[in-house]
């Protein structure tokens, strides 16, 4: 078997090739936990006009770097490296460590829950890289803790649990599109009744059982919150309007603070008594005005199924 070529680890005051260090070439290096989305995030890279690579193994990516910072035309490189690289993922860190030296790169880990890696899993059919003859869910557990020092060296962390396919896409291109205002972060806002509990995945949790219940106007009833009329009930009262103001004001102001410590998704929930009417209104209103304020929104009404 032929002997794996040997990289030279230079100083960290030089480059891998005794030049100076270039800091105008971009590089991306995507990793994270099987089924959490890497294909589809490396596809959106690959749309933003990178060069992409999977599945480089970890020996290769020096000298890779080395081509990237030489080449003139590629200007901006994405890399996904993850648990298929076996043995070798032990070395990564290191790796990871020293190209961050050499070139201007973010280590981007793509994770989920337990529950959305199996749920995943289990639609597609495929077995789990790590341990094909092991249930999915203990390879799972075993691949965190494998990961979990390559976790510690990224600079961003997105938790896909909550992405369909297009808004994880949707998410990549507006954080990483040059040009573009960075209002990248996906925010929804859920209505729901405390008759039955809060939705255990909310960020934020707004009580709006104070407002005129319309459940008691007759004509309302068999209505939820989208119904015109109900809404403009709802609308008449002026602590609706304020409330409505003022909370989007503090959302305004929120968001970008959390966009700056790197939060991808936001969960706002309102909740009313049964989930029908005012928080299915109240949501629709704060996702209108998120909206004109530049974000990425969208509503789920959990307990109003004719919503």
């Amino acid at each position: 078997m032929p002997a794996k070529p040997k990289v030279r680890q230079k100083p960290v005051s030089e480059s891998m090739n005794g030049r100076p260090r270039s800091r105008g070439t971009e590089l991306v290096i995507i990793t994270g936990m099987s089924g959490s989305g890497k294909a589809s995030v490396m596809k959106a890279f690959e749309d933003l006009g990178f060069y992409c690579v999977d599945n480089l193994p970890a020996e290769l990516m020096p000298p890779f770097v080395e081509l990237v910072k030489q080449s003139p035309e590629i200007e901006r490189a994405a890399l996904v490296v993850d648990i298929r690289e076996g043995n070798a993922l032990d070395r990564l860190p290191r790796t990871l460590s020293e190209i961050k030296k050499e070139l201007n790169t973010r280590i981007l880990f793509l994770e989920a829950s337990d529950e959305a890696l199996v749920r995943r899993f289990s639609e597609t059919r495929r077995p789990h890289p790590l341990d094909k003859n092991a249930p999915v869910s203990t390879a799972i557990s075993a691949e965190r803790k494998r990961l979990d020092p390559i976790r510690n060296l990224a600079d961003e962390i997105i938790d896909t649990s909550k992405f369909n396919v297009h808004e994880l896409r949707q998410h990549i291109l507006d954080k990483f599109q040059r040009g573009k205002v960075e209002k990248t972060i996906l925010i929804s806002c859920v209505s729901f009744g405390f008759k039955n509990g809060v939705p255990p995945d909310v960020d934020l949790v707004f009580d709006v059982r104070f407002l005129p219940n319309p459940h008691f106007v007759p004509e309302f009833r068999p209505h939820t919150g989208l119904h015109p009329k109900v809404a403009a009930y709802i609308r008449k009262f002026p602590q609706t309007r304020e409330f409505i103001k003022r909370i989007s004001q503090l959302l305004v102001y929120l968001l970008p603070h959390y966009i700056r410590e790197g939060k991808s998704y936001l969960t706002i929930g309102f909740g009313c008594t049964g989930g029908q009417h005012r928080s299915v209104m109240i949501a629709e209103d704060v996702r209108k005005r998120l909206e004109a304020a530049g974000y990425n929104v969208k509503t789920t009404h959990r307990d109003s199924p004719k919503a």
